[in-house]
């Protein structure tokens, strides 16, 4: 199966010896759909001789039964793996394959054309070293040869072929190559993409791919094989780079060892190197290396160890490592390019989890700089991202990390965006640098504290969160529970959705952005009001659980009381006090909350009223009753 090699049968040591100190190339093929990059990865595999006989058996019945070729074998089978993928002839996941020949080893990562499957192109592309860039030579540069193309401008790939592919199709045509050329590079050069080769090839065919063939005597470049084994790859390079471990574990097997494991982002230490901890800035020094097997004299970037110092210092896993003559940088917001992956839109204000790392913190998207075109590269206002977009960011985090620029350093520079709630990866990320104004914002001391406002109140503040349909009674019940209060000689502040819109949201509509930056500012307002020791009470329909949640994860426990007017959608119609139901009916009222926007029902709710069996005054007095019994009023 293996490339073949006269020392497989002379001196398989020698052969052995060899195999396992050649250099390894990571490389991903991309571009549009059906441009040819699984045929062409299966032809790699069958040049090579990396495949078994019963593999080549199994790939000219499968060409029979699901191949594009006709009665030829149809290479591209040897990747497509998924069902799917046969039955469309296309390619949805990432498909990584090994090969080698005798000069190199590589591992290919087969990555889909399809634009609603350019996030599985990120993923291939983060580990590459090159990129081969497939082109149809009938179609030329498409819309996706542009946006992968500025997306391995920004995930930092260097080396790039631009395979001009099917030039069987278009009759060996050097006019045809040279006018795709033409064009590439003037795209390439907006993208400051620099070393790039560019070789007309029939991957089917198999011309220029091992062998020049006879079909195209007027090109002399290198062929794809030869280009694979020569490039340059400089597998020292993020040794040069200052040291980075991110912590992944602390390891205490027992009450003698406390060690730091993790794998080297980047860098060299040794025993006796001083290093800091960050965020924390403290600082030790390295006492041991520590490997299965017993101890290094140093370590070096992609090794996985364990570090034990000289100090007893606070060390958690996500913290990162560095020396301290060079250490990471740290902040909570940062200015970064976001490449979004789902299908619902990226929303700024809307709480994500973002992991770098081995860390994993709260962010939420501040301000949405610019979308960048891809097909022009202009950037354009965006208040969301879609699918696929790009976007340049700002980010704030609720929590300071370490990290370095993504172009420095992609292990310490690099995060995904994650779901709160179905725990999806939503988009990958590229740090930047930190915003000026998270150095100069710090928390100012104060000796008036929230208890201390609280007590002079004799109450304990709270928010009661009033959500629900438009038309359930938010407002109603909240008005009266305020009347109640207010009685008892309670204090308390009534923040109500329409009267919030006349000054603080008055620049905000309803789409579904506004919709989010309206609640951000609303529980932003209410977590200063608990401070100052009120009791706060919010009706806002409120519809996204995200939002909510985001509002209960500003405040302590026990402090974010959710309450939802259960009011079904045909009784809340009914009632339409404000005629706004009857509008969004009618097409007038767009992005209306129930009928062509959704409202997301809390899961489990503090207090739930069901007002098609209870007064207004009925579930005042409900919510008054829950109130004393949490403690947040006393009798």
């Amino acid at each position: 199966m293996a490339h073949q090699s006269d020392l497989i049968a002379t001196d398989i040591e020698q052969y052995l010896k060899q195999h396992e100190h050649k250099s390894l190339l990571r490389f991903i093929t991309c571009g549009s759909v059906d441009d040819g990059k699984s045929t062409l990865i299966g032809r790699l595999l069958y040049e090579s001789k990396m495949l078994f006989e019963d593999q080549l058996a199994a790939m000219e019945a499968d060409s029979k039964k699901w191949g594009t070729q006709g009665d030829e074998i149809d290479f591209a089978l040897l990747v497509d793996g998924l069902a799917a993928e046969r039955e469309q002839g296309i390619t949805i996941d990432v498909a990584y394959r090994f090969f080698s020949t005798d000069k190199r080893k590589f591992i290919v990562a087969d990555t889909p054309g399809h634009e609603q499957y350019t996030r599985n192109m990120v993923t291939g592309a983060s580990t590459a070293d090159a990129a081969i860039l497939m082109v149809d030579a009938r179609k030329g540069i498409l819309t996706q040869t542009r946006r992968h193309s500025y997306l391995m401008s920004l995930l930092g790939i260097r080396h790039i072929v631009v395979a001009i592919n099917k030039m069987d199709l278009v009759g060996y045509s050097e006019k045809t190559f040279r006018t795709i050329v033409e064009e590439y590079s003037q795209f390439a050069e907006q993208l400051g993409l620099k070393q790039i080769t560019y070789i007309p090839m029939s991957a089917f065919k198999g011309d220029n791919i091992i062998t020049h063939g006879d079909n195209m005597p007027w090109y002399h470049g290198t062929t794809l094989m030869g280009y694979l084994e020569t490039v340059e790859v400089d597998d020292t390079r993020m040794q040069k780079a200052p040291f980075r471990l991110p912590v992944q574990w602390v390891n205490r097997p027992n009450l003698d060892f406390r060690g730091f494991s993790g794998t080297v982002a980047s860098g060299i230490i040794k025993p006796g190197d001083r290093i800091r901890v960050q965020p924390s800035g403290k600082e030790s020094h390295v006492a041991r290396i520590v490997v299965h097997g017993g101890d290094l004299p140093q370590a070096v970037a992609g090794q996985s160890v364990t570090l034990t110092l000289t100090d007893e210092i606070d060390i958690s896993r996500g913290d990162v490592i560095s020396t301290a003559e060079e250490p990471a940088q740290t902040a909570d917001q940062f200015e970064t390019t976001l490449v979004w992956m789902h299908e619902d839109a990226m929303l700024a204000g809307r709480p994500y989890l973002l992991k770098i790392g081995t860390k994993t913190v709260t962010a939420t998207i501040t301000d949405i700089k610019y979308q960048v075109n891809v097909n022009t590269l202009e950037h354009t206002a965006a208040k969301k991202l879609e699918l696929n977009a790009i976007g340049v960011c700002n980010i704030s985090l609720d929590r300071a990390i370490a990290f370095d620029d993504y172009q420095h350093n992609k292990d310490t520079g690099g995060f995904i965006l994650i779901d709160r709630l179905s725990n999806t990866t939503v988009a990958a990320g590229m740090l930047h640098f930190a915003l000026r104004r998270s150095q100069n914002i710090h928390f100012q001391h104060v000796d008036v504290d929230k208890e201390a406002r609280a007590l002079a109140k004799g109450q304990k503040p709270a928010v009661l969160w009033f959500t629900g349909l438009s038309g359930a009674g938010k407002s109603t019940i909240a008005n009266l529970v305020e009347k109640k209060l207010h009685a008892q000689g309670r204090h308390t502040y009534l923040l109500d959705g329409d009267n919030v819109r006349h000054g603080l949201n008055k620049d905000l509509g309803f789409t579904d952005a506004d919709r989010v930056e309206n609640i951000r500012r609303v529980a932003e307002v209410s977590k200063l009001m608990v401070d100052a020791g009120l009791i706060v009470l919010t009706a806002f329909i409120s519809p996204f659980r995200s939002e909510r949640r985001m509002a209960r994860e500003l405040l302590a426990e026990g402090e974010f009381i959710e309450v939802h007017v259960d009011t079904p959608l045909a009784v809340a119609e009914e009632r339409d006090v404000k005629g706004l139901y009857k509008k969004a009916r009618r097409g007038e009222l767009k992005n209306f909350t129930g009928i062509d926007s959704a409202y997301e029902q809390p899961e489990n709710p503090e207090i739930r009223l069901d007002t098609t069996a209870l007064s207004a005054e009925a579930a005042a007095d409900e919510i008054i009753a829950a109130l004393k019994h949490r403690g947040i009023i006393l009798d």
